[in-house]
């Protein structure tokens, strides 16, 4: 049997002893409350001061814990009790099972507590009716007759995965013209990675003023919580079905779990309400008629909607109604594309197209090709540095990895950053594979003969010796030449080691500061310097 240390012991003692009797107990403790699964059995271990009527400690536990538990827990109600009890040691220690009995004669031995065994243990079992009646009495999560419909129709859209082609900002309207509800506007969260869903919200306003928040570059985290509590939506959201290790979780992307390890769950957000994750009955018949129709609008239309395009759809679908709910047997709901809206939130994002209508040309023979087809149009780019500690994070979290033989020395690894959509970092990362994957990094100068302008071009060289135009930079921009000199000293310290990082989350709230769990991919390479790469300068040719 475990016992007490003797610095333990002589701690305990120090504690005023009362002349109180205590009450103790562990039972088995229904764990139907909301959002745990009521097949995962616990006991509830409690200790009460009888004689002034207050809890002093409870826990929840499993219930293949063993007997020390039960000591855990006295030992808190001893030393730091639930309020408003003080410190205290008891006289006496009453319990009903005689198994625990002797277990606490054991440990306590030396401490001066009395342990004896009563039948009944009159206030514990007042609380433990206390607590079924409140278990019995609580309201479910979703209303018994539309909990399987809600559930079944989640997980058809989650297979649908209309995140794979539309932003949160393709804003889908559904006109249902019942029970008070005229039309939401559907937003579809999932394509930065981070949290899938689909938010219903009950006007235009609360979901412009939510996205214009999100988008200020110098939102605390204070008022983009208070942003988040000021929506008027119901909400669909998925998440893990089981535990994992928060530092673990935080790297994982919920949508490379298999269907068995996914969970939705339901809620409504209001701004004098708060969050919620229960739909009442009228709420759970809105947004079943809501992802029925946007399901079959997105299914029907899903061509039209995946070639990254979003163009004026309308069409009107009849929801049936579950049966014995109300003398509607179903409604007509009609499904369109909120073309001007999304364009309006677009703006707000100031993606500014600044293409040129240009090309370059290396200014050397025998060069194989150059391209400029690989980093996506407004996508965020720069100079960057990478912790090494943070690296070894990034090793282990991100699916695609091309490791090098990087030496570790200065302050991190210098890295190129490009942050774009999920789906377009995907096939850039995709693309590089394809064509070997990065050989090198590369700086080169450019000019434009026609304005007597010079550049410093960032370049990606893959395996197969292919050329990626990433960026432009003036050379003689201070913020670029202090940049290029500290990527320089760094890669001198890594003997001309660097690598890539593509990320997600350009339209999210960590756009511009992409950070680990944003960052989808990193390619190690080597640097060379426009010495090895030996083709010259690029020259700037008008695009016939």
């Amino acid at each position: 049997m475990t016992s007490f240390s003797r610095s333990t012991i002589r701690r305990l003692k120090k504690i005023p002893q009362t002349h109180s009797v205590w009450e103790g107990d562990r039972r088995p403790f229904s764990s139907s409350v909301r959002g745990e699964d009521s097949s995962q059995p616990n006991e509830c271990i409690i200790w009460v001061d009888a004689q002034e009527g207050i809890v002093r400690g409870m826990d929840v536990v499993n219930y293949q814990a063993g007997p020390e538990a039960i000591v855990r827990t006295l030992m808190r109600a001893i030393e730091s009790p639930h309020s408003p009890a003080k410190p205290a040691r008891p006289q006496r220690i009453v319990v009903q099972d005689r198994e625990i009995q002797f277990y606490l004669r054991g440990v306590l031995q030396d401490i001066d507590i009395v342990i004896d065994r009563l039948p009944e243990l009159p206030l514990i079992d007042e609380l433990f009716r206390g607590f079924s009646e409140v278990i019995e009495n609580q309201i479910p999560d979703l209303p018994p007759q539309y909990a399987d419909l809600l559930i079944n129709k989640a997980f058809a859209i989650w297979k649908l995965a209309p995140w794979e082609f539309l932003e949160e900002q393709q804003i889908v309207s559904i006109e249902i013209n019942q029970w008070d509800i005229g039309t939401l506007h559907a937003s579809v969260m999932g394509m930065l990675g981070m949290e899938y869903g689909v938010l219903l919200y009950r006007s235009e306003e609360s979901l412009k003023y939510f996205r214009a928040t999100v988008l200020k570059e110098d939102s605390s985290q204070e008022y983009l919580e208070e942003a988040f509590l000021k929506q008027d939506c119901l909400f669909l959201t998925f998440e893990h079905a089981s535990e994992t290790d928060e530092r673990e979780d935080m790297f994982m992307d919920l949508g490379d779990f298999p269907l068995s390890e996914i969970s939705p769950t339901f809620g409504n957000i209001h701004p004098l309400e708060g969050v919620r994750s229960i739909l009442y009955e009228e709420e759970a018949k809105v947004a079943l008629v809501a992802l029925e129709a946007l399901y079959r609008f997105i299914r029907d239309q899903r061509s039209s909607l995946s070639n990254g395009l979003f163009p004026s759809l309308s069409h009107r679908y009849r929801i049936s109604l579950p049966e014995n709910t109300e003398l509607t047997k179903s409604i007509s709901v009609t499904v369109a594309t909120q073309t001007q809206l999304t364009n309006e939130l677009e703006e707000m994002s100031n993606f500014d197209d600044d293409d040129d209508e240009e090309t370059i040309v290396p200014n050397a023979p025998g060069f194989r090709s150059l391209r400029d087809d690989l980093i996506p149009q407004n996508s965020f780019l720069s100079l960057s540095v990478i912790p090494w500690e943070m690296l070894a994070h990034l090793q282990n979290a991100s699916k695609y990895y091309q490791v090098g033989e990087v030496t570790q020395a200065g302050d991190g690894l210098p890295v190129i950053v490009i942050q774009t959509s999920r789906p377009k970092a995907k096939t850039v990362i995709e693309s590089i594979e394809n064509h070997g994957g990065l050989k090198a990094i590369c700086f080169n100068p450019g000019t434009d003969p026609f304005s007597d302008r010079h550049y410093d071009l960032g370049l990606l060289q893959t395996q197969n010796k292919d050329l990626f135009l990433f960026g432009e930079f003036e050379d003689d921009d201070p913020s670029h030449v202090e940049a290029r000199r500290k990527w320089n000293q760094r890669c001198q310290n890594t003997q001309g080691y660097c690598g890539l990082i593509i990320a997600k989350g350009l339209t999210g709230a960590s756009r511009g500061n992409p950070q680990l769990p944003d960052m989808m991919a990193l390619f190690e390479a080597r640097y060379l310097s426009p010495k090895e790469l030996g083709i010259g300068t690029f020259k700037l040719m008008p695009q016939l």
